[in-house]
């Protein structure tokens, strides 16, 4: 009986792996379009300087 389970368990296996590796690359996307949407946002969004130059709205 033992025999008969396990191709059972390593095709439940393979589809647990499928379905996460889907989930993980669909919650991936989404967090790449929010960051997208954000970085573009920042360079409506950014204010000018003393000098009247726009200047970076990032700080490195």
């Amino acid at each position: 009986m033992e025999v008969e389970l396990v191709p059972l368990l390593l095709v439940l296996l393979l589809a647990l792996l499928l379905f996460g590796a889907g989930f993980a690359l669909k919650a991936l996307r989404w967090v790449a379009v929010v960051v997208l949407v954000m970085w573009l946002l920042g360079f409506v969004a950014r204010g000018s300087s003393a000098s009247g130059s726009r200047g970076r709205w990032y700080r490195w």
